[in-house]
């Protein structure tokens, strides 16, 4: 068969000419940030901001500034950059980088469904992934500064044959023999052969099973995907529609000629059943455990049972679909995340067809997850402002109001509907981490929202655009969201046994399996709440009060005989300490009166680098052992200044020695340049928070003029 997508026959042995960058404008609506790529005529009406140039790494007309030689000088000078980023809407954009496998996952959906690549879009895709393959071997690893494994090199190879390099491109020859040495594409773990397979270039029976009938199990049994954590269920929801029903296009020359280039042997020679458990030792990070190995061999013949006379399985599928639907509707066809969001498209694209209105609403919203903005950024700065002690200054006031602005469209006006048929916490009240249309209640975000409205309303020339109500209502929301261990999980409580870990069949990432307690969002709701008594002194008292004091007993509880904590939002237990450290200040258990605390500090005092600052580097959050970066980090050094600063460590050199150290570091109008990936999820994969090197700088600086003065 022919191939007829337009890209995947362009077969190009050179670099295309990219976009020219001054047409690019980013477009902000309701947090909601899309690039557009204008005309020559469109650009005389749309000039660029200087947050679309700093974005695309243009050269910034940001005005150079008298050298800083204080703490607060130097916050203020950061905020000044700072604030020329702020978006038309009020919150301060970001690229949510860093995981490598969420493009290629789009545009193999964009190949499967006959959805063309916009040019402008194409060629910008093309010029990231080649910028960020491996600079050695030239493949591509799971984040951007992990090692060439086979799910991500497959899969971004195959990207980029689709976009239009073709096989004799200097980039892919070199990432073709980087797959080859680690034994080809038989070697990808689960979600790399589904993705193959979804495209014909693996066979289903090389897959272990995904049985859409779990989902009509009986919903108290421990294995229903309603007690899994959300982003793991919501994923293996249309994986399942589509695994089950076999589902992939016709194979034309392309792929034919994909199948001869990803593979060390012949495609028709492969035993495809024997790969279903061959992982690359690259890739592998989370090894299957016996029982769903066992589990799996039973499937395998279940599975081969004929749909037309498998009853429960059609039912399944029905039920199936029936679930993508609210997951779409309730989110706008944003989904929870990228990659669910992708395969929704698809089973949208099988069931309904291209010219639906699910699969045109999908095609719609998905330039939205090319870039992203969240709540959690825009909350960060508010808080660093005020406590700085400058957000109420009158050039400051206008870019606090649209932040205030802003978070009050973010919140959350509604319960879905059916929330409890499509196994959604409330949601009324609370805020999502990113875009309120998404619409996912996260423990976290929400209190961190509730403190920014709490400590912009109360500046003298800030409209109270929140009105008390809705105060109240984030407040019950997280009322309802604390485990019996006392701590937070993030997007719910802990729904199933912590043995379905044992169940894991991802490989490559760990704690997937359920909801987990951890410091970071305990602390953010225990603050919250904390923020939240002090004007609202009456509101729900006796139960905020019970339920802080089994949050700051989870944090005791979590310490390590070091005296750290274990991150799980950011790198790694310098984040961690952070969080628990504010946890304990805020009940009054300090360095001088807390021997937790103490513990917290002296670790993080034993961690402080020569040039006085601290790195971390992000296999710690792999190995669970602390790991020295081997540069240190600006936004490590604010997080563990602020952290010493929350416990009053009683020596104030250390402190000091890591200011010193953000200040040398900022830039002459401002700014600080990007250093190492600062986020991880799921242990295993790193993703770039950009914006950590503006908040936590200023609030470093800040904090430390208000205790020690201007030094």
């Amino acid at each position: 068969m022919k191939e007829t997508y337009r890209s995947a026959l362009l077969n190009l042995t050179e670099n295309p000419k990219y976009t020219d960058l001054s047409r690019w404008r980013l477009r902000v609506k309701e947090g909601a940030q899309t690039w557009h790529y204008l005309t020559e005529e469109e650009v005389k009406t749309w000039p660029q901001t200087a947050a679309d140039r700093y974005f695309l790494g243009l050269p910034s007309d940001a005005p150079e500034l008298p050298k800083a030689k204080t703490p607060i000088e130097a916050a203020k000078k950061g905020f000044e950059f700072y604030k020329r980023l702020q978006t038309e809407d009020g919150h301060w954009a970001g690229e949510y980088g860093g995981p490598m496998f969420m493009v290629p996952g789009l545009i193999i959906s964009h190949y499967i469904t006959g959805t063309p690549v916009p040019d402008h879009e194409r060629l910008e895709i093309i010029r990231y992934l080649l910028n960020r393959a491996h600079p050695d071997d030239g493949g591509w690893g799971l984040h951007i500064e992990g090692h060439s494994t086979v799910f991500i090199t497959a899969l971004t190879y195959v990207a980029l044959r689709i976009l239009g390099l073709g096989a004799d491109h200097p980039a892919l020859i070199k990432a073709r023999g980087t797959l080859h040495k680690m034994g080809g594409a038989t070697g990808a773990p689960a979600w790399g052969k589904f993705w193959l397979c979804a495209m014909g270039l693996y066979e289903w029976e090389g897959m272990n099973p995904v049985p859409p009938e779990l989902w009509v199990l009986p919903n108290f049994l421990p294995i229903h995907p309603g007690k899994w954590w959300v982003h793991t269920r919501m994923v293996y929801l249309p994986m399942g529609y589509i695994y089950a029903k076999k589902l992939r296009p016709e194979p034309t020359d392309f792929i034919h000629d994909l199948r001869r280039e990803i593979y060390v042997q012949p495609y028709e020679s492969i035993d495809w059943n024997a790969q279903r458990n061959n992982i690359a030792k690259e890739d592998l990070y989370m090894p299957h455990t016996k029982l769903i190995d066992f589990i799996d061999e039973i499937l395998v013949y279940y599975m081969k049972v004929p749909l037309s006379v498998n009853k429960l399985r059609q039912y399944a599928l029905d039920a199936t679909v029936d679930l993508i639907r609210m997951e779409d509707e309730n989110t706008f066809f944003l989904d929870i995340g990228p990659v669910n969001k992708v395969l929704n498209w698809l089973v949208c694209y099988y069931h309904y067809g291209k010219e639906s209105r699910e699969f045109k609403e999908h095609v719609r919203r998905n330039a939205d997850f090319m870039w992203l903005g969240p709540l959690w950024d825009t909350a960060f700065v508010a808080q660093a402002c005020c406590e700085a002690g400058f957000a109420d200054e009158a050039k400051n006031i206008p870019a606090m109001r649209k932040a205030l602005e802003f978070l009050d469209d973010c919140q959350i006006k509604r319960n879905v509907p059916d929330i409890d048929k499509c196994y959604r916490h409330v949601s009324l009240g609370a805020w999502p981490f990113s875009t309120r249309d998404q619409g996912y209640t996260v423990s976290d975000c929400t209190a961190e929202g509730l403190k920014s409205v709490l400590q912009l309303q109360k500046l003298s020339q800030m409209p109270k655009l929140v009105n008390d109500d809705r105060l109240k209502q984030a407040v019950d929301v997280l009322l309802t969201m604390q485990n019996s261990d006392g701590g937070f999980a993030s997007y719910e409580r802990i729904r199933g046994p912590q043995w379905l870990e044992w169940l894991n069949p991802a490989e490559v990432f760990g704690d997937i399996m359920i909801e987990y307690s951890y410091p970071e969002c305990t602390t953010a709701v225990l603050l919250g709440l904390s923020s939240f008594k002090k004007t609202f002194p009456d509101y729900r008292r006796a139960e905020i009060d019970e339920v802080s004091r089994k949050a700051v007993q989870y944090i005791r509880k979590k310490q390590r005989p070091d005296g750290s904590w274990f991150g799980s939002w950011a790198i790694c237990f310098t984040y961690a300490a952070l969080f628990s450290l504010d946890s304990l200040a805020s009940v009054g258990d300090t360095y001088e009166t807390c021997e937790h605390s103490r513990r917290g500090c002296d670790f993080l005092i034993s961690k402080q680098q020569a040039d006085g600052g601290w790195g971390e580097l992000y296999k710690s959050c792999e190995t669970g052992v602390y790991c020295q970066h081997p540069q240190s980090q600006v936004v490590q050094t604010a997080w563990a200044c602020l952290a010493l600063m929350s416990a009053k460590y009683p020596h104030k050199e250390p402190i000091k020695r890591g200011i010193e150290l953000i200040m040398s570091r900022q830039q002459a109008n401002g700014e600080w340049l990007q250093e190492g990936i600062e986020g991880v999820f799921n242990r295993n994969c790193m993703i770039s928070y950009p914006n950590y090197k503006f908040s936590f700088t200023i609030w470093a600086l800040g904090r430390y003029a208000r205790l020690y003065g201007n030094e």
